[in-house]
């Protein structure tokens, strides 16, 4: 029997994934090889790791992560990357997101029964909050300028978090499932509207 297309969220509409930043300004310059998604891979890796440092050590943690992962970028950049992530890590609004009990880099594979049968969703959710009433989704977005009204978002990002809210409905289905991006340029997390997603 064949098996069913298996598709990352992030290409549901058929592009690949995509991190883009302002044509105006280059991020890291050549030193990482033209890899315009460096950046963004780093950024979701300190706010993977860091969370679980306490509170006070989490600059210097993040000091040594980059100089593990971007020894290449310049100093002056990489501490721009640890300020903007630490901004956001310390920011009150976003203290659900990063609460005790909230999860990290969650797998999510399933078909919604919304879906062609021999399409699977296979895909990662970077932060999980489940309370008793909600699910709170949240996906890092590290575009510069990130855009500032959800009707501008990317539509490759939307088809993700609809696809992940499809599977969630079916495995919370008394919980309200909420999804969020979280733009680190300007420590901003903006919902996505449920009628959007729909």
């Amino acid at each position: 029997e064949a098996r069913g297309a298996r598709l990352s969220p992030s290409k549901l509409l058929g592009e690949e994934d995509a991190e883009p930043t302002s044509a105006a300004y280059s991020p890291v310059g050549s030193s990482t090889g033209g890899d315009r998604y460096f950046r963004g891979r780093i950024l979701h890796r300190l706010l993977e790791l860091l969370p679980d440092v306490p509170a006070g050590d989490r600059a210097s943690a993040a000091e040594k992560l980059l100089l593990r992962l971007a020894a290449n970028i310049v100093e002056e950049e990489r501490v721009k990357w640890r300020d903007e992530i630490l901004t956001v890590l310390t920011d009150p609004k976003f203290a659900a997101v990063f609460a005790p009990g909230s999860r990290a880099e969650v797998p999510i594979v399933g078909r919604p029964a919304s879906a062609p049968k021999d399409v699977r969703i296979n895909g990662q959710i970077y932060r999980l909050v489940v309370t008793e009433k909600q699910v709170l989704v949240v996906d890092y977005k590290t575009n510069r300028p990130p855009p500032l009204e959800a009707n501008k978002v990317d539509p490759t990002y939307v088809a993700q978090m609809a696809a992940y809210r499809a599977l969630l409905q079916e495995i919370y289905p008394d919980h309200e499932i909420i999804c969020a991006l979280l733009w680190t340029y300007d420590a901003r997390l903006m919902e996505l509207p449920g009628e959007m997603l729909d």
